[in-house]
């Protein structure tokens, strides 16, 4: 049986991504729904992080860094994205946020598209990706 990652945590981020996606609907920018997200999660008890920085280093020397949309109780990243779909790239750029912060767990969630889209990102130990697109 697999193991479900942060499963409590997840479900509770799309649910507040379902709330502000009815209450919105699509059309806003990212930032609207980057904002609305952490109201929502602020009213479910959580603490998101807005926008952190995590620098990324090579053999010992920081070589750039990331800025994440959200981090949910330091366990969870939440890429927000207002396109018409989730493309492979978005799955990317979540995956080498997992790899700078050594998180499991990252969530695109799309708010631009007909219905709300979440895809979960897991980095698991080995490094291999599973990923699991789906609809709503």
């Amino acid at each position: 049986m697999t193991e479900i990652i942060e499963k409590e945590l997840s479900y509770t981020i799309v649910k507040a991504a379902y709330e502000v996606f009815n209450t919105l609907g699509p059309g806003f920018d990212e930032e609207i729904y980057e904002e609305s997200m952490i109201v929502v999660l602020k009213k479910y008890g959580y603490s998101p992080e807005q926008q952190k920085r995590v620098e990324v280093f090579f053999q010992g020397v920081m070589v750039g860094f990331h800025k994440l949309d959200l981090v949910v109780e330091s366990r969870v990243i939440l890429e927000l994205k207002a396109v018409s779909e989730i493309a492979p790239v978005h799955k990317q750029q979540a995956l080498a946020y997992l790899k700078a912060t050594e998180l499991e767990l990252a969530l695109v969630i799309n708010f631009g598209a007909g219905r709300l889209q979440v895809a979960r990102v897991v980095n698991s130990k080995n490094r291999k990706v599973i990923s699991r697109q789906a609809s709503f």
